[in-house]
C-alpha cells in the first residue's frame, strides 16, 4: 500500500473508462470517446487562456522552477484539465533534485567537520598554545610556535623573544592554579594587602636559539628561596626532539605598589603559594662572581637618552623586565654582535624605572675574542643601566660565543651591504 501510495505521487494513474456506461467526458473543447481518441477541436471554438495554478515552492529559500500547471478554459468559461499526454505524467524532478543536492550538501559539510586533521604533525602538540598543569600539579608546560616576526638577522629567535616565553608561562601557571587574582600575576590574598611579584635576580642560558616554524615546549615551576623570597626555573625544549635549548632560573620578591616598598610574605600569601613548592634545585647553578660595576672610565660603548615608551610598561605601571634587556644589548659593540651570539646572561635588578625615567646603557668589554687557531674565542662583557642622576637600575653580565658560520674557521665577516 505504502509503494502504491509513493508511485501514484510520482507516477499519477490515468482514469479508466467510467463503469456506469457514459461513453464519453468532456475535455477542453473536445470529448474522448470509449476508444480514447481525441478528436480536433473545431474551427470555430474560440481562444483558449492559459492560467498559472501554482506558486513557484522554495526548498531552503530558493526558489524552485517547476512547469506551470495549465488549465484550459472553455467559451463558456468552465476550467478543464490539460489533456493527458507522456510529458505532463512525470513527476517533478526538479523538486526531488534540489531536496537530494541539499541532503548531500548537509552531509559532506559533517563528515568534513568531522574529519578535520591537521597537515602538520607539530600542530598536534597544544596548537592553541594554552598549556596544561602536569608532574603532579606542581609545574606547567605550555607550547609556542615560533612566529616570523620574533626572529632576527640569524634567522633565529631573539633572546627578547625567549625571555617573553618565560613571563608567559609564568603568568600562565599561577592562572592555571586558580591563584590569579586582580593584578598581574598575584594571588588574592596579595591583591587584599596591594603587593607585586618583583624579580631581582635573572638567569639564563641559551644552548641553541629555535628557528622561525620551531615549536618549543616550556616548563616553569616555583621553589622556596630563603625567607622571603621565591625561586622560578624554567626549561624550554624543542617539542619534537626533547633537546634542551634554554635554562633560567629567577628569584622573586615582594612589592607594595602602594609605597613601592619591599614587603615580607605575609602567611596568608605564604598559606597560598607553599602548597605549589617544588622541592628541586636550580637549573641554572648560581653564579657567585660579583657583577662588576663598570664606570665611566672602563665602559667603552655608552648609550644615553633612553626612554621607555607606553607600550614598555605593564599593568603594574612600571618598565617590563624584558625590556631591561635591549636596552642593555643598546650599547653592546656591533661588531659583537655580528660575530657573536648571546649564550648566558645574569642580571641583577637594583630599581624600577617609569614612563619618565631616561637612562644611559653602559657595556664594558672583558674579552675582546682574539682569534686563536683561526677560531674566534667567547666575549664576557659587563653592563650597568643608570637613570640621568647616577642611580643603579641594573647590572648584569652577558657571555657571548662565536656563531656556527664563525667558529668553523672563516672569521671573515660580511658586510651588511655585501649581504
Amino acid at each position: 500500500m505504502v509503494a502504491t501510495a509513493v508511485t501514484s505521487a510520482f507516477f499519477p494513474v490515468i482514469s479508466s473508462p467510467d463503469s456506469s456506461g457514459s461513453k464519453k467526458k468532456k475535455t477542453g473543447n473536445g470529448s474522448i470517446n470509449p476508444g480514447g481518441i481525441m478528436p480536433k477541436p473545431s474551427s470555430s471554438a474560440s481562444l483558449q487562456v492559459k492560467a498559472n495554478a501554482q506558486t513557484p515552492p522554495k526548498v531552503n529559500g530558493t526558489k524552485v522552477v517547476t512547469p506551470p500547471v495549465e488549465v484550459f478554459k472553455n467559451e463558456d468559461g468552465v476550467s478543464s484539465p490539460p489533456p493527458r499526454t507522456f510529458i505532463n505524467q512525470l513527476p517533478d524532478w526538479s523538486m526531488l533534485l534540489a531536496a537530494i543536492t541539499t541532503v548531500f550538501l548537509a552531509a559532506e559539510k559533517q563528515w568534513m567537520m568531522l574529519d578535520w586533521k591537521p597537515k602538520r604533525p607539530d600542530m598536534l602538540v597544544d596548537p592553541f598554545g594554552i598549556g596544561r598543569i602536569v608532574q603532579d600539579g606542581l609545574a606547567f608546560r605550555q607550547n609556542f610556535s615560533i612566529r616570523s616576526y620574533e626572529i632576527g638577522a640569524d634567522r633565529t629567535a631573539s633572546i627578547e623573544t625567549v625571555m617573553n616565553h618565560l613571563q608567559e608561562t609564568a603568568l600562565n601557571h599561577v592562572r592555571s592554579a586558580g591563584m590569579l587574582g586582580d593584578g598581574f600575576g598575584s594571588t588574592p590574598e596579595m591583591c587584599k594587602k596591594n603587593l607585586i611579584w618583583v624579580v631581582t635576580r635573572m638567569q639564563v642560558v641559551v644552548d641553541r636559539y629555535p628557528t622561525w616554524g620551531d615549536v618549543v615546549q616550556v616548563d616553569t615551576w616555583v621553589s622556596a628561596s630563603g625567607k622571603n623570597c621565591m625561586r622560578r626555573d624554567w626549561v624550554i625544549r624543542d617539542s619534537k626532539t626533547g633537546e634542551i635549548l634554554t635554562r633560567a632560573s629567577s628569584i622573586w620578591v615582594m612589592m607594595n605598589k602602594v609605597t613601592r616598598r619591599l614587603s615580607k610574605i605575609p602567611e596568608e600569601v605564604r598559606g597560598e603559594i607553599e602548597p605549589y613548592f617544588m622541592n628541586s634545585e636550580p637549573v641554572v647553578a648560581e653564579d657567585s662572581r660579583k657583577l662588576v660595576k663598570p664606570d665611566d672610565s672602563r665602559a667603552e660603548y655608552v648609550h644615553k637618552g633612553l626612554t621607555p615608551r607606553w607600550s614598555d610598561l605593564d599593568v603594574n605601571q612600571h618598565v617590563n623586565n624584558v625590556k631591561y634587556i635591549g636596552w642593555i644589548l643598546e650599547s653592546a659593540p656591533l661588531s659583537i654582535l655580528e660575530s657573536h651570539e648571546l649564550s648566558s646572561i645574569t642580571l641583577e635588578y637594583r630599581r624600577e624605572c617609569g614612563r619618565d625615567s631616561v637612562l644611559q646603557s653602559l657595556t664594558a668589554v672583558s674579552d675582546h675574542g682574539e682569534v686563536n687557531s683561526g677560531n674566534l674565542s667567547e666575549i664576557e662583557c659587563q653592563h650597568l643601566l643608570r637613570l640621568e642622576d647616577g642611580s643603579e637600575v641594573l647590572r648584569g653580565r652577558t657571555q657571548w660565543r662565536p656563531k656556527k658560520s664563525q667558529s668553523s674557521g672563516d672569521a671573515t665577516q660580511i658586510s651588511p651591504e655585501s649581504a
